[in-house]
């Protein structure tokens, strides 16, 4: 397979799309953001990556919070304005007609029409360059109940997710496997044993004696 060399750059995609909220229900403001991700399992820890230039910056550096919403299709348009549209110049919620609730264990509002909203508090802040990392500890999620069957699991997928890919917003396609999936063994039909086999009549049914069968078939 030939190849064409770039210029070092970030190609990494797709990548998750994500609308965050920080500030208060005084003060508040969402941005979009796709410089984000899991970093650590326990504890659970994420990052969002921010220019320092933009509105947020200074407003999550002081508070130490944000929330991180995750993004459906139905909350793609409002996605896309929030990340090209500044929290200086118009209230971005009453725009999109989102609906602002403060956190269970921050002061930032969650976008309650959001299915998953991950509450944050930073640890640690590191200047890279073009960006900042905040990297920061997961403290509560909430999860919308509509995505719950009646045995209590939750069906993240029923959302209709959607990522971001060089300039695009994309809904997920069908899953093609699950996680482990090339290596499990193929189940196989194991035959009982006859200690296990099930008694028919009081005797086990190795034990019974086959029923006779007439010449005719004999000679088939």
């Amino acid at each position: 397979m030939d190849k064409q060399i770039w210029k070092p750059g970030t190609v990494i995609y797709p990548v998750p799309v994500v609308m965050v909220s920080c500030g208060n229900m005084e003060e508040k403001n969402i941005f979009t953001a796709a410089w984000t991700g899991t970093v650590n399992t326990n504890p659970p820890m994420t990052y969002v990556s921010i220019r320092p230039e933009r509105h947020s910056y200074d407003m999550i550096r002081q508070s130490g919070a944000f929330v991180i919403n995750l993004v459906t299709k139905d909350l793609a348009y409002a996605c896309d304005y929030c990340g090209v549209k500044s929290g200086r110049d118009v209230d971005k919620f009453a725009k999109m007609h989102l609906t602002a609730r403060k956190g269970e264990q921050v002061d930032a509002p969650v976008i309650v029409e959001s299915p998953i909203n991950i509450e944050c508090k930073v640890k640690e802040i590191l200047p890279l360059g073009s960006h900042t990392m905040f990297l920061a500890e997961v403290v509560s999620v909430s999860a919308s109940t509509q995505y719950f069957d009646e045995t209590g699991k939750f069906h993240f997928n029923q959302s209709n997710p959607i990522c971001y890919s060089h300039g695009g917003y994309f809904t997920l396609g069908n899953q093609i496997g699950s996680f482990g999936y090339s290596v499990r063994k193929e189940q196989t039909t194991e035959p009982k044993s006859k200690k296990n086999r099930t008694k028919r009549h009081g005797k086990p049914i190795h034990a019974q004696q086959p029923k006779k069968q007439n010449k005719r078939n004999r000679n088939q």
